[in-house]
């Protein structure tokens, strides 16, 4: 993707954690099928692989596996805080005029060649995993084992597994560092008064090198 140097998040710490805060991820192919996208959840291992290995399974009416399996390199790419910025935020508006509007996000892309996996052991390994990462924070959380056995295993049989070892792996984290520092506190100010925005605002703050007021 397209990588001013300001914006460059090298952090693989930094880059799995929006991985794990934000799973559903956009998986991306270009096979026998043409292009494709899907939104998948995905369960990141760090500690399987030098960068990772994200696995996630689809529905084996989805014609996207078959491509995988026919070796297909992979994209994925996971969407973090996102934020329309408005010039009237900007100090640089009351100076001289010449502002534009924007828009502040974060985003992980990812590459590797996945692999299939047809075994009903893995995919309830998988599942487990993403069911656990989802539901652990939660006052009751709800556990795979809650639903009957036989229910379960003929869910298993409906859905194929996917594994991809992460090859490469690219963070962008758009968050107005590139603007004078009048300009980031504007912003930081504008987004403090805006609903929904609490995790821009941290950002903004963090990587603009400013203090909580």
């Amino acid at each position: 993707m397209y990588q001013p140097p300001h914006f460059r998040e090298e952090d693989l710490s930094v880059q799995h954690a929006l991985i794990r805060a934000h799973p559903l991820g956009l998986l991306i192919t270009a096979g026998a099928s043409g292009l494709m996208a899907n939104s998948v959840p995905f369960h990141l291992d760090a500690a399987a692989s030098q960068k990772g290995t994200l696995r996630l399974h689809l529905a084996k009416a989805n014609p996207q596996w078959r491509d995988i399996g026919a070796g297909a390199d992979v994209l994925a790419v996971f969407q973090g805080a996102d934020a329309y910025i408005t010039p009237s935020w900007y100090q640089t508006k009351q100076e001289t005029g010449k502002v534009v509007p924007t828009w502040n996000y974060a985003i992980v892309q990812v590459r590797g060649r996945a692999r299939v996996i047809d075994d009903a052991a893995w995919l309830l390994q998988q599942i487990n995993a993403i069911t656990t990462q989802q539901e652990g924070p939660r006052d009751r959380p709800w556990a795979v084992g809650d639903a009957p056995d036989d229910f379960i295993r003929a869910q298993l049989k409906g859905i194929i597994g996917v594994e991809i070892e992460i090859a490469a792996i690219e963070g962008k984290w758009k968050v107005s560092q590139n603007r004078p520092v009048a300009d980031r506190e504007g912003v930081a100010a504008g987004l403090g008064e805006e609903a929904g925005q609490a995790d821009m605002l941290d950002l903004v703050r963090r990587y603009g090198g400013l203090t909580e007021k």
